[in-house]
């Protein structure tokens, strides 16, 4: 059971690890022991997710995100097993927590008469600069 907030909690079902072994630093063990964790998680499925946090979802985990509707996270930082697995879970725990936020909407607002005039003058003073690129001809 994996606790993301006080009211959403992940069943153990939901849940995946496979163990490979890790690149990077590890010392005679690096070629012996499986400590690469590899957490999958089967977000679609999900019935502790409402449809809307699975879109955002979805959308925060990228190329996480599979075709089957699963999130997959990669640990393979430290040299413990145990605390690789912890780091997965953490990273699968702030990912759902993120995605719980909903977006504000934004307010559409009507630009100031300053804010339009400045615009306008710094436009039309671009469009001279660039008027004035043309070629040169004689004129004598």
């Amino acid at each position: 059971m994996l606790r993301i907030t006080d009211d959403i909690a992940i069943a153990d079902w939901e849940l995946t690890e496979t163990f490979s072994r890790a690149s990077g630093p590890g010392g005679q063990n690096v070629n012996k022991v499986s400590t690469a964790v590899e957490l999958r998680f089967e977000a679609e499925r999900s019935p502790n997710l409402s449809p809307p946090v699975k879109s955002r979802l979805k959308r925060l985990a990228g190329r996480r995100w599979t075709l089957d509707g699963a999130v997959v996270i990669r640990a393979e930082e430290t040299r413990s097993q145990a605390r690789n697995r912890e780091l997965a879970r953490e990273r699968l725990a702030e990912l759902i927590r993120a995605a719980l936020v909903a977006p504000k909407r934004r307010i559409a607002t009507r630009p100031t008469a300053g804010s339009e005039r400045r615009r306008l003058k710094a436009k039309a003073a671009r469009g001279e600069v660039k008027g004035l690129r043309g070629k040169i001809t004689d004129e004598e």
